[in-house]
């Protein structure tokens, strides 16, 4: 059974990998899914959110989101917060933003997770398959505090 079907914590991490920087939620979310620090608890990469994650997010207790961002400075980890009663989804896209997500599970499934969105400054989106140095530096980082995000949930 996985964690999505008891309740438990989701992680997702998601980008493009053919971007260069775009793919270091996939990086991290591959660093996780080895951690065995995060036992019990489900670790997925994709290259979208789509409406078919909303499933899921309603079956969780926590929801951590890993992406990249060009509004954090490169290399950079930074954490925000949603709160799932503050969204309104739009259920008819095939790409989704992480309020997207959660507004369409509240709104479908009547419930809706607590969400962390973990966000790591890029360098560069340029074509490629590699991330650049400062983000590839990051990546053990952003790691670290997705567990330290699980590990304060479990606690309260």
């Amino acid at each position: 059974m996985t964690a999505a079907a008891m309740g438990g914590v989701l992680v997702v991490g998601y980008g493009n990998a053919l971007r260069t920087d775009d793919g270091v939620g996939p990086a991290v979310a591959a660093r996780l899914a080895v951690d065995p620090r995060l036992r019990g608890t489900e670790v997925r990469s994709m290259h979208q959110l789509t409406p078919e994650l909303a499933i899921d997010a309603s079956a969780v207790s926590l929801l951590v989101l890993v992406d990249a961002s060009s509004d954090t400075p490169a290399g950079e980890v930074a954490v925000s917060r949603l709160d799932p009663r503050a969204v309104a989804g739009e259920a008819m896209t095939h790409h989704m933003d992480p309020a997207g997500i959660v507004g369409l599970a509240m709104e479908l499934w009547g419930a809706a997770p607590e969400v962390a969105l973990v966000s790591v400054g890029v360098s560069s989106l340029e074509v490629g398959d590699h991330l650049s140095p400062v983000v590839e530096q990051a990546v053990p980082r952003a790691a670290d505090v997705v567990v330290a995000i699980i590990e304060e949930h479990v606690r309260a």
